[in-house]
């Protein structure tokens, strides 16, 4: 047991605590600085210049470590696949902006289409090469399962995608996606042991890389992980639940991701609607409460909090 969950734990701790102090002076000098929005929140504009595309450094310490077990554990592969598939979409897309100066990255429809792409082939590996059903389990309803027939694809589609972008817009404060995305990895560690889903050394090896990455990206970050992080975090949730059959429960443990997506749809729907009026004082929401007189670490860690609270709701949905 300590084998797929202890080692791949600090294995990936130790690549990710390793790589820090060699890749962060690397993105510095190639000027991989974040640029802040002048119109944004004031105490943000001070970091300007902190170095982005991070997220390299837990994406490489979780694949690394994953791919020691793909052997013995073949569950690992669709959702390594997805992690990996969804990091190379945001370094394409922080290589852009950050290295080429072309300040809008991947172009809307870019990076759509590739989202696109890597979502189909995973729908068409779990399909046809596993015996992973598209069946879902149903909270709080013991041993049913939601299937919908041949609408499990198109909502496979939407479930993945709105993960990733959700996880995208949670990244916004030092060590808010990263301390989120940990909570939610050990909770489909703890799952994938209860159900002997397969994936753990993947979600353990994700929770060595976060926790190794959160030592340069708490507060006041030396790094960012850029969407090159926040995209591969989104695919790696969205992975982990389709494998463990359990995208419903994406709305529990990604409350925060839900509410953050939901949060800049209400706000530019209100603003279009009612030309120029807004709902929150800006959007994602992390910065509404930053705005109302939170302290960084104050959002951070009570967005924490309320994942680890859904987590255990979630446990008990099961």
């Amino acid at each position: 047991m300590d084998f797929q969950i202890v080692i791949p734990v600090l294995i990936s701790f130790a690549i990710s605590v390793f790589l820090g102090p060699v890749i962060i002076p690397f993105l510095r000098k190639l000027k991989m600085g974040q640029t802040e929005r002048v119109e944004g929140v004031q105490s943000h504009l001070k970091k300007a210049g902190t170095p982005t595309m991070g997220g390299i450094i837990f994406l490489i310490a979780a694949v690394v470590t994953a791919l020691f077990y793909v052997k013995d554990y073949p569950t690992v592969i669709p959702v390594l696949f997805l992690t990996l598939g969804f990091g190379i979409i945001g370094f394409l897309d922080d290589y852009l902006k950050v290295v080429l100066k072309r300040s809008d990255g991947l172009l809307p429809w870019q990076k759509f289409l590739l989202q696109v792409v890597v979502t189909g082939v995973f729908a068409y590996y779990l399909i046809n090469y596993t015996d992973i059903s598209l069946s879902m389990r149903i909270p709080f309803w013991p041993d049913h399962y939601l299937n919908l027939g041949w609408l499990a694809v198109p909502v496979l589609f939407i479930a993945v995608i709105g993960t990733v972008n959700g996880v995208n817009f949670t990244d916004g404060l030092d060590g808010l996606a990263s301390s989120v995305t940990l909570i939610v990895a050990v909770f489909f560690t703890v799952v994938s042991i209860g159900l002997k889903g397969g994936v753990e050394p993947m979600t353990c090896a994700v929770v060595g890389g976060l926790m190794g990455f959160l030592l340069f990206n708490v507060y006041p970050a030396k790094i960012f992980m850029g969407d090159t992080g926040s995209l591969a975090l989104g695919g790696f949730v969205a992975g982990t639940a389709y494998v463990l059959e359990m995208p419903l429960f994406i709305l529990l443990v990604g409350l925060i991701y839900l509410v953050e997506v939901l949060s800049v749809m209400i706000q530019v729907s209100y603003f279009k609607a009612t030309h120029g009026k807004r709902i929150f004082k800006m959007a994602p929401i992390h910065h509404h409460f930053e705005l109302c007189g939170w302290s960084e670490t104050r959002v951070v860690a009570v967005f924490s909090v309320v994942t680890a609270v859904m987590c255990l709701i979630a446990l008990l949905a099961l």
